[in-house]
């Protein structure tokens, strides 16, 4: 597998060894030891499978307390998946990391805590699976504006179809102090 470090402290770009023949093909999503030996020393207790249609848009989501580092991947079509830093006291905060993540790439990006996550679909539909270092906290879930224009997300649609969640989410300077990540993320 091949590691590319992002413009954000932490967020990695991952492309797994595909082995191909005939048949198909076989990669390892995950490897703890390699993993760990990448600099992601994450253990995972949850495991999420989402399916959208082209042009919906899902995030920007993070939780806090009790943030989640989340390793992400698309099984089926494409999406244009963001990281954004919204840690306070971060030199990055405000900035974000966009790449494409498809079936056809296999790539998974590494979003540790700290961070909020969001992505649009591209293709007709995908199938989006994402692994999870702490269970769901609906008391600690949250949401940002996916158009903040602190944030200044380059995404590749201009009215895409939202969650009522996400439709009303704050701005980032709209966030009370105690519900941003600070330095324990």
């Amino acid at each position: 597998m091949k590691c590319h470090e992002t413009a954000l402290a932490g967020v990695i770009l991952i492309e797994p060894t595909v082995h191909g023949d005939e048949r198909g093909f076989f990669y390892e999503g995950f490897n703890q030891a390699r993993f760990a030996a990448a600099g992601i020393d994450a253990t995972f207790v949850q495991s999420n499978v989402s399916r959208s249609r082209r042009g919906v848009l899902r995030g920007l989501h993070y939780q806090w307390p009790n943030p989640q580092g989340k390793l992400v991947s698309v099984l089926e079509g494409e999406v244009y998946d963001v990281a954004v830093d919204i840690r306070p006291t971060s030199p990055t905060l405000g900035q974000y990391v966009g790449v494409m993540l498809s079936a056809a790439n296999k790539r998974h990006l590494w979003i540790p805590p700290g961070y909020a996550h969001g992505f649009c679909v591209v293709s007709e539909h995908a199938t989006f699976t994402y692994q999870c270092t702490t269970l769901y906290d609906r008391a600690a879930d949250a949401a940002l504006r996916w158009n903040d224009e602190l944030f200044a997300i380059d995404w590749p649609v201009s009215d895409p179809e939202l969650s009522e969640k996400d439709r009303t989410a704050p701005l980032f300077s709209e966030v009370p102090a105690h519900r941003l990540p600070d330095d324990r993320a």
